[in-house]
């Protein structure tokens, strides 16, 4: 009985089939009645709204960016250069102290008696100069006349010299002693920072050995050094300026930055380049002489070097967040008139003032996208909100020559 309810059923479809194919064929069903509505299209997307800006044009001066530090152009340590006990110490630890300044007192009694029994010598060589010289004088009136003897006369001639002699050695004597005196006040040779005191008072101290202790340092602190070092396509490039060994190197416009500045305020000069480059670093040494009134400067100090390698040129600026990265390419979105996004690499330059520097891919005016990169696919419609770019036309204006970091 199942089967035969199946056999009835499937004769049934084919019955159904064959009528609608005959009704079809016959045009009393149309074919638009077979074909299923096509869905409707999803609605656009709105305008994605972000802010542009437009490319700037300035005139920049490309600077080099090099990592250095800082150095004292004179620098000391204070050593005793005679023997004998710290009585005083004239100066506090830190203290900017001027050239000829008291730092410390040796114990001077031992070198006054010194020098006093120099002094008493000079005053005994004297008096046998003068004994000598009197015999002189009168033994030449004598030997004239044939009175005495030469040999008397060549003895008081003799006489006379060693007299001379001595006292000259007696008033070296008194050089020394008063040498010796002048070394218990130990001053500052040279303006400056002077370190803390390494021996205090009491101590006894030995002078002129190898031995003899560090009583303390000082260092000069303006102007100071700014030692860095170039590579080779720098230095080629400076010489291509003028800059020559030492000739022409006040041509090199330097400034300098320490690790908590953002900008570089300190300007200095190039003082001197080494007189060969290094072929183990392919590395030229330089060093820059730089004002610090301050004392801002301290020696020792890490320091960012801005050198200037080039005249004033016309570049091409954006803001850094305009630039999108994508693998090792630089692109920005650049919006049409008709507020469309166009992708477009770029090559990008140094830093200016907190905008970068474009070498191809933009030019003076386009309009790019600085803030919503991310939510701007190519080729989509924005709603522009325009911006000034920072560091604007208005604030860089006040700027006669803006600097750029090369990276």
């Amino acid at each position: 009985m199942k089967k035969y309810t199946t056999l009835l059923i499937f004769l049934a479809l084919i019955v159904i089939a064959g009528v609608g194919y005959g009704l079809w064929a016959t045009g009393v069903i149309p074919t638009s009645k077979l074909v299923a509505t096509t869905p409707p299209s999803a609605p656009a997307q709105p305008p994605v709204p972000v802010s542009v800006a437009r490319v700037l044009e300035q005139s920049v001066t490309e600077w080099d960016e090099f990592s250095g530090h800082v150095t004292a152009i004179e620098s000391v340590q204070i050593r005793p250069q005679v023997t004998g006990t710290i009585t005083q110490i004239h100066f506090q630890d830190g203290q900017l102290v001027q050239k000829g300044d008291l730092l410390f007192t040796i114990d001077p009694r031992p070198f006054q008696a010194a020098l006093a029994s120099a002094n008493a010598a000079v005053a005994s060589a004297q008096a046998h100069l003068a004994l000598a010289q009197n015999n002189h004088d009168r033994n030449k009136q004598l030997i004239s006349t044939h009175a005495i003897a030469q040999s008397d006369f060549d003895a008081t001639n003799d006489a006379l010299l060693e007299a001379q002699a001595n006292l000259q050695a007696a008033q070296a004597a008194v050089q020394t002693a008063q040498i010796n005196l002048d070394y218990t006040a130990i001053t500052a040779p040279v303006t400056g920072r002077v370190s803390r005191a390494e021996i205090t008072v009491g101590n006894l101290v030995v002078g002129n050995a190898q031995s003899a202790p560090v009583l303390t340092t000082l260092v000069s602190v303006n102007p100071v050094y700014v030692e860095f070092e170039i590579d080779e396509q720098a230095f080629l490039k400076y010489a291509a300026t003028g800059a020559s060994g030492n000739d022409g190197i006040d041509k090199i416009a330097v400034a300098v930055g320490l690790a908590n500045e953002a900008d570089y305020p300190h300007k200095g000069r190039i003082h001197s380049l080494d007189n060969q480059l290094d072929t183990t670093s392919g590395t030229l040494r330089v060093r820059a002489i730089v004002d610090n009134p301050t004392g801002e400067l301290t020696p020792g100090l890490y320091a960012k070097v801005h050198v200037g390698g080039s005249a004033a040129q016309n570049a091409i600026l954006v803001d850094d967040r305009a630039i999108g990265t994508d693998q090792d390419k630089k692109f920005v979105m650049v919006i049409d008139d008709n507020n469309k996004a166009n992708y477009r690499m770029i090559t990008v330059g140094p830093m200016v003032n907190g905008l970068r520097v474009v070498n191809s891919g933009l030019q003076k005016g386009e309009r790019i996208v600085v803030n919503g990169l991310q939510r701007v696919r190519p080729g989509s419609i924005v709603d522009p909100t325009e911006v000034a770019m920072d560091r604007s036309e208005s604030n860089a204006s006040s700027v006669p020559d803006l600097t750029a970091s090369a990276k």
